[in-house]
């Protein structure tokens, strides 16, 4: 029970932070437009948390250290992503090609910085606290999810969930919701109605680069405890995340289990009894997360339920 408990906690661990990026690749994409930026907004949102962090840690307790760390990955990435914002929405750019171009500069101004102001000139920033709540009052006591989820947790899981409810309320449950999916559908009707078009766009992608950069803080403080210029992919496994979830929450949220579980296995298949007698090479497992991708989306990107304008920048001469 216990390698269960392991298990399903690193499972956990692993599906908030895609989650979360995933939930930002959605209200983009419901908005119109498509954010493949993700992996870059999240390193730039790492990067930044990470230093802000390694400068408080000493003088702050670990938890606010988090929400301060979480709430500079949001600003950075709502910063950064406000590019991809204006080259696909103001200038009317490929999409795909402005949010790669993101992507590639990222990790070069990442390395670049840290190995300009670091004293060890590498690009390495590593973290001292450890940010694990060792048990919630109360709630520990629940027999099998207290040990789950309130034994050893981080306190980024109670904001993931948090926010997924959140958002799930903003997208089906508010105005705002109702018209960012409408610019999505059908932008041309929205206008119609008096809806500003860019301003739900910017909106739009604005959370979405909120998000990711918080996913990236959450990546750091989960997996590295330290920053060294890579998310490991969890961007793009997070545009995965979102097309298995049909861009629907309840579903993004069955699909960063699932995916959260495959770089479980990955990461931590030296733990797992029943793999041990395989003896199979460390990088068989590495290839399990990216493999269960391609064959996922075999058989599910032909179902695609994506926003029917996303990716189309918006013209209001072709009404």
């Amino acid at each position: 029970m216990e390698v269960l408990y392991f298990i399903l906690q690193l499972t956990i661990a692993s599906t908030i932070p895609l989650a979360l990026v995933a939930f930002g690749a959605l209200f983009s994409e419901r908005s119109g437009v498509v954010n493949i930026a993700l992996e870059g907004i999240m390193l730039m949102g790492g990067f930044v948390g990470a230093v802000v962090i390694a400068l408080v840690e000493t003088s702050v307790s670990p938890q606010l250290t988090v929400l301060i760390g979480i709430s500079t990955g949001a600003l950075v990435g709502m910063v950064y992503s406000l590019l991809h914002a204006y080259a696909a929405i103001n200038m009317k750019s490929n999409q795909i090609i402005s949010a790669t171009a993101l992507n590639l500069f990222a990790p070069a101004f990442a390395i670049f910085m840290a190995r300009t102001f670091s004293a060890a000139g590498t690009q390495k920033i590593s973290l001292e606290g450890t940010y694990k709540i060792r048990e919630v009052p109360f709630f520990s006591e629940i027999p099998i999810i207290g040990d789950i989820l309130f034994k050893q947790a981080f306190l980024s899981t109670y904001i993931g969930i948090a926010i997924f409810i959140i958002a799930t309320i903003v997208l089906y449950k508010t105005k705002f919701g109702l018209r960012l999916r409408a610019c999505g559908e059908n932008p041309h009707a929205a206008d119609s109605l008096g809806i500003n078009i860019y301003k739900i766009r910017y909106a739009g992608v604005m959370i979405s680069g909120a998000l990711a950069g918080m996913g990236g803080v959450l990546f750091v403080l989960s997996f590295a405890n330290d920053f060294n210029a890579t998310v490991s992919g969890f961007g793009f496994l997070a545009l995965a995340v979102l097309i298995f979830g049909q861009w629907h929450p309840g579903k993004i949220i069955s699909a960063a289990l699932f995916f959260g579980l495959m770089r479980v296995v990955s990461s931590a298949h030296a733990a797992i009894p029943f793999l041990k007698p395989l003896n199979l090479p460390g990088e068989i497992y590495s290839m399990i997360p990216y493999v269960a991708t391609l064959v996922v989306l075999a058989f599910v990107s032909k179902n695609s339920a994506a926003p029917l304008a996303a990716g189309t920048p918006y013209d209001p001469g072709k009404r």
